[in-house]
């Protein structure tokens, strides 16, 4: 369940096929990633191949798993023991060209032991005025399944429904600016079944006692996004773009992405990124609540990704292109390793694992580490 959310996020990986009316290359990557931070530790390989036919379809599928052990905060306050999991994830696109147009479809499932996905994607991309404005919509379906490791009473259903629109421009030789608007609904069992909220002991306000989130049933989100992308005149490349989301759970974020990339003599690339994220808490969050819930529609929740906090990421990447073997059979090869480095820092949620009085209790930060290497051969 901790990696729950990232099946919410084939919708957005899906939605990123769409581009300019060109079929992406053929080409095939095998990559290891590794996530280390709050007392979670997430791994594992992935593997994608792509392949177009009589030039005009191109197909690809990926195979990825998440090996996740987790001690985290949440796994340590509810008294349970360090745990491990697998998620592993299938998918499958494919592009269509047609004349200036792309068309593209795709299918997603993963599955772990207490959460099953799947989604189902559709996209157009066209472009514009001589091929330098492209717009692009995309639809996605998911359906989910949410169980309980122990409970084989609970098995609640998530449907989701993503609408994305986005146009990019290239303003001048040097500069291209794009624009993408994301709405997603949801419905069904949206909440953690692991999780719960403390509130105050009414026979004891020195004390705490816990209870299970209570959650809406329904949330609806909307992100804006808007950026650019700025050519040197040495070939290296600056960007910028800012991200607006909220929902009605009250919740409202920013972000803001900054980055470099340098060229090197040999077929050396250097990348630079860093990331600031700020967000505020649900209408229903509370690292305190005053009282338990009364019924199934008071909402009640302390999950820390519904808190009120703030994330700085630095980022370093290298990659190294080069020749591999006969050139008749591959194109072009390259080996990339990114890290980044984030910083948590949570302004209403607190580590309860001390001694302190309830309510003052410090709160909580940690940092972590991500590493991406992954190897690329076009053919």
């Amino acid at each position: 369940m901790v990696i729950k959310q990232l099946s919410c996020l084939s919708l957005l990986t899906l939605s990123l096929n769409l581009s300019a009316a060109v079929l992406p290359e053929d080409r095939a990557d095998v990559m290891y990633h590794s996530y280390d931070g709050g007392g979670v530790t997430i791994d594992g390989p992935s593997l994608l191949v792509r392949k177009d036919f009589a030039s005009t379809v191109s197909v690809s599928g990926n195979y990825y798993v998440d090996n996740v052990s987790s001690a985290s905060i949440d796994v340590e306050t509810s008294g349970a023991s360090k745990y491990t999991e697998e998620r592993t994830e299938y998918s499958v696109t494919a592009d269509y060209l047609y004349d200036k147009a792309i068309l593209s479809a795709g299918y997603t499932s993963s599955d772990e032991n207490d959460y099953e996905a799947e989604t189902v994607y559709f996209g157009i991309s066209q472009d514009f005025f001589g091929d330098l404005t492209t717009v692009t919509l995309g639809y996605a379906v998911g359906d989910d399944t949410v169980m309980q490791n122990g409970n084989d009473n609970l098995q609640e259903d998530v449907d989701r429904q993503n609408y994305r629109f986005g146009i990019s421009q290239i303003a001048t030789p040097n500069l291209m600016l794009n624009f993408n608007y994301e709405a997603i609904t949801e419905e069904g069992y949206l909440n953690n079944p692991y999780r719960s909220y403390r509130y105050i002991d009414p026979s004891n306000s020195a004390n705490y006692l816990s209870a299970t989130e209570v959650y809406p049933d329904t949330r609806t989100t909307d992100a804006a996004a808007f950026g650019g992308k700025y050519f040197l005149p040495y070939r290296a490349v600056v960007s910028a773009n800012y991200r607006y989301f909220t929902d009605d759970w009250d919740i409202d974020a920013h972000t803001l992405t900054l980055g470099y990339t340098h060229p090197l003599k040999g077929g050396w690339i250097l990348d630079f990124t860093y990331r600031y994220y700020q967000q505020e808490s649900a209408y229903f969050y509370s690292d305190l609540h005053e009282f338990a819930a009364v019924d199934e529609k008071d909402f009640r929740a302390r999950d820390k990704e519904l808190s009120e906090f703030t994330t700085q990421t630095l980022g370093f990447g290298v990659s190294y292109e080069f020749q591999l073997g006969n050139s008749d059979t591959f194109d072009k090869s390259s080996i990339n390793l990114q890290y980044d480095f984030i910083q948590f820092d949570y302004d209403n949620f607190r580590d309860i694992r001390g001694d302190e009085a309830i309510g003052e209790e410090p709160l909580y930060d940690f940092d972590a580490d991500v590493i991406r290497l992954f190897f690329s051969v076009w053919y």
